[in-house]
């Protein structure tokens, strides 16, 4: 890109090349409203979009903090026409707002009639509206509140939902920040939870966008106290729902008696009640047989952890519950399927985000080591990769057996650490168990067995465990100081991001984490590597290229 700063992309994206000698400042600026596309030496290319200047909005940035970090930071002069093209753009959020009025109940209202007339007459937004109440204003359906939302957000009119929430069912809970029933030390909330929380409450729903380890489930237990509610918290599976049931026990006034749990196990409905995505997305005869969870109690507020993941037949769900608060948590936005348009919609927007190397530098999460080891494929190998059918070629890369010894030899070098090897195929997995005389716990391993196997690494008795993706997200293992990718799925940048967080939690010696990748030179593999590393390059993390040849030392033994 050599003739400007901005390409213009079909999908009304604008890509902008920067080059700063300031590269911390650089991304903290414009990190708010862009994301990294790819970062080759010193010079990095972001990606603006609508939806991520518009959540910059919605965060409180305003066109002008955007446009002075487009001037300060761009490589090349910014044509006058696409900075008006930006402040435009934001200038779009909020000219539409729903609200309750005392009379007419849920409505629209315009700031600019023509804009209204437009979204009233749109064939796509049929049946969504009342009478017409005065030139500014139309009354909306109460049942389409988040359908709404979403077709609007299409149409690139988003609205500014101020139509309120109910208070529902009234519920105690407080922050247990003393020498409580847990029998730990005194604590209080971090600066950064505090504001994430007030940034929330101010906004009435959204996301919260904090690094992995950096005590998301306390923002979660502020809100709930925050709300005095009762509460529903959606979580990824049975193990993590634990974690939080554990949590809350240990920092805030609830009892094990007034949190419920909803999971394949288990049908708890409580106060504060924790169902899985899995049971609550599970079909009989092709119906949902869970919906009615979502109207077991009059919920104050509704928790949604790891909402980067949130199945699609949640999000259908989540259309009927706008009058209710809700909380997006996530350490990365990012979602490989396109849909972070649906989280702006139905979850909300984006209302707090804290750079991961800010959070490093006050010591709340650990410094880490980013590596990539590259391995070369044995002729054998080589030969198999090139027959193999395209869409095939990314497992025959990553699940090459020439790996299997350099993992070793990772693992060896950081004998006495807790480490982590992780996968997305399970009979690599197996070989690498085998390998490494390591236990392994995937989709298969009983929630008795996983539990069992997390408290053993935890408690030192097993120095290497081996996971699937389950171990992608929501796991708590504070011991881990080494993780070791083999396999993913294929160039996802959540998953990259979430992996890493599986080491950042602070060390007590204040040791470095370490985070290994190892891909195969020449292959899709390597392709899919540069892709997922995006999101953590925009976060400020450097990774280090080295040959697999310089972690062995001596030649390749075989794995025939």
């Amino acid at each position: 890109m050599s003739n400007g700063p901005l390409i213009v992309q079909s999908d009304k994206t604008l890509l902008l090349e920067v080059d700063h000698p300031d590269a911390t400042g650089c991304r903290m600026a414009i990190a708010p409203f862009a994301e990294l596309e790819r970062s080759p030496e010193h010079v990095h290319t972001y990606r603006l979009t609508p939806l991520g200047l518009w959540n910059a909005r919605a965060a409180g940035h305003d066109a002008e903090s955007v446009v002075d970090a487009l001037l300060k930071y761009s490589r090349y002069p910014v044509p006058h026409a696409l900075l008006v093209d930006v402040a435009d753009t934001m200038d779009r959020y909020g000219r539409l707002q729903l609200a309750n009025d005392p009379v007419h109940g849920l409505v629209l209202r315009a700031t600019d009639r023509a804009v209204l007339t437009e979204v009233t007459k749109s064939k796509k937004l049929a049946g969504m509206f009342g009478a017409k109440i005065d030139d500014d204003t139309v009354a909306v359906h109460p049942s389409e509140r988040g359908r709404l939302k979403q077709g609007l957000l299409k149409l690139g009119w988003p609205a500014e939902d101020l139509a309120g929430y109910v208070d529902g069912e009234a519920h105690p809970i407080a922050l247990d920040t003393g020498d409580g029933r847990a029998g730990g030390p005194a604590w209080t909330l971090r600066s950064y939870q505090r504001e994430a929380v007030e940034h929330f409450w101010a906004g009435g729903s959204g996301v919260v966008v904090l690094p992995c380890g950096a005590g998301k489930t306390l923002v979660g237990a502020a809100a709930m106290a925050q709300a005095q509610a009762t509460t529903l918290i959606l979580v990824t599976n049975t193990v993590a729902g634990r974690q939080w049931k554990r949590e809350l026990i240990a920092r805030t006034t609830l009892t094990a008696d007034e949190i419920g749990e909803y999971s394949g196990e288990r049908k708890e409905i409580r106060p504060v009640t924790i169902a899985t995505y899995q049971v609550l997305t599970a079909r009989r005869k092709g119906a949902f047989t869970h919906l009615d969870l979502f109207n077991a109690r009059d919920w104050g507020l509704v928790i949604y952890d790891e909402v980067h993941l949130l199945p699609a037949p949640i999000f259908r769900f989540t259309a009927d519950l706008q009058a209710r608060r809700r909380l997006g948590l996530t350490a990365t936005l990012v979602r490989e399927d396109g849909r972070e348009g649906d989280v702006f919609s139905l979850i909300g927007p984006k209302r707090y985000d804290a750079p991961w190397k800010d959070i490093e530098q006050q010591g709340w999460i650990a410094p880490a080591e980013c590596v990539e080891v590259r391995v070369t494929l044995t002729d054998a190998e080589r030969m198999g990769y090139a027959v193999t059918e395209a869409d095939e070629r990314y497992r025959a890369a990553a699940t090459a057996r020439t790996k299997l010894p350099v993992v070793k030899a990772l693992v060896d070098r950081h004998h006495g650490d807790q480490v982590l090897v992780i996968g997305a195929y399970i009979d690599q997995l197996h070989s690498l168990g085998e390998y490494l005389g390591a236990p392994i716990v995937q989709g298969a391993t009983t929630t008795r067995e996983r539990e069992r196997l997390f408290d053993a690494f935890r408690n030192g008795e097993i120095p290497t465990l081996i996971i699937s993706k389950v171990g992608n997200f929501s796991i708590d293992l504070p011991e881990a100081a080494v993780a070791i990718q083999v396999s993913g799925t294929f160039g996802s940048r959540q998953e990259e991001a979430q992996r890493l967080g599986r080491v950042l939690r602070p060390k007590a010696d204040g040791r470095q984490a370490h985070f290994y990748t190892v891909v195969s030179r020449d292959t899709i593999d390597t392709e899919y590597a540069a892709h997922r590393q995006r999101f953590l390059a925009e976060q400020g993390y450097a990774y280090t290229i080295v040959d697999a040849d310089d972690v062995l030392g001596p030649p390749l033994p075989s794995v025939d």
